[in-house]
Parts: structure tokens; C-alpha cells; sequence
């Protein structure tokens, strides 16, 4: 049996959706080294995990009245087959946060080796990857 203390996950970065600049709702965010998680809901909770290399993109929308709170929303694109896109709506200190995940996911493609290729969905056969040896591609 795996002790529980174990399990724990250290978690970099959490905030939950704020409403006129405070964390007033049941949805929260959370950044692990090699994950994102999306939790909702109260009376029917939901968990979404995104594992980091799988990340395509990050995108970064402050509205007017998002910029009177200090909060902003990053939106994170990714091949994940559950969640292609999910928005961290009204998070605090947006930039700072959009910063951290890609960090986190540079260091998670990394370690896991994954190319731009592989991020992107692409793949090579072995007649390619001759061709590129030979200096056609």
C-alpha cells in the first residue's frame, strides 16, 4: 500500500475565479510541475488535469474592467483530448501566471524530451528521416 503522504502533489501556483478582484467561487486553479488542474463545482465537483507537454499555446486577454481588479484571463491551448481549450477566467496577476506555466512547460517538454514536432501532433517515418539525413528536407 502507497502511504498517503506520498500522494500529495506540491503545488507552484493555485487561485480560484474572482469576482471584483476576490476569490469568491468554487473554481479553482492549480499549477504542478507537470500538470494544470481545473476544479469546479460544489453539489457535482469536476476535476480536469492537463499534462503540461501537451501545451501548444498560452493566450493572454485583460478587458477594462478585468484591468480595474488587477485580474486577466490566460487561455491554454492544448492537444489534450478532454480539454483542448480551458480559460483561467479572472486570475490574479495574469502575466505573472501566463509566464510561470510556460516556464513550467518548457522544463516539462524537457524532461520528457518532446519536440516541436511531437507537441504539434506530427510524426516522421523512416523514409523521412533518411530524406532529412540526405539534405532534401
Amino acid at each position: 500500500m502507497i502511504p498517503v503522504s506520498s500522494l500529495d502533489i506540491r503545488y507552484i501556483w493555485q487561485d480560484r475565479k474572482r469576482y471584483f478582484g476576490l476569490p469568491l467561487s468554487f473554481t479553482r486553479y492549480r499549477l504542478s510541475d507537470d500538470r494544470l488542474f481545473i476544479e469546479t463545482g460544489v453539489i457535482r465537483f469536476q476535476e480536469e488535469e492537463i499534462m503540461l507537454y501537451k501545451i501548444q499555446d498560452l493566450h493572454l486577454s485583460i478587458s477594462l474592467g478585468q484591468r480595474l481588479f488587477g485580474v486577466g484571463t490566460v487561455s491554454v491551448l492544448s492537444n489534450d483530448q478532454t480539454a483542448p481549450r480551458v480559460d483561467l477566467v479572472n486570475i490574479a496577476r495574469p502575466k505573472r501566471v501566463k509566464e510561470l506555466i510556460h516556464q513550467h512547460i518548457e522544463n516539462s517538454k524537457r524532461q520528457r524530451r518532446v519536440s516541436v514536432l511531437e507537441s504539434m501532433g506530427g510524426h516522421f517515418d523512416m523514409g523521412e528521416l533518411s530524406d532529412l539525413d540526405n539534405g532534401f528536407l
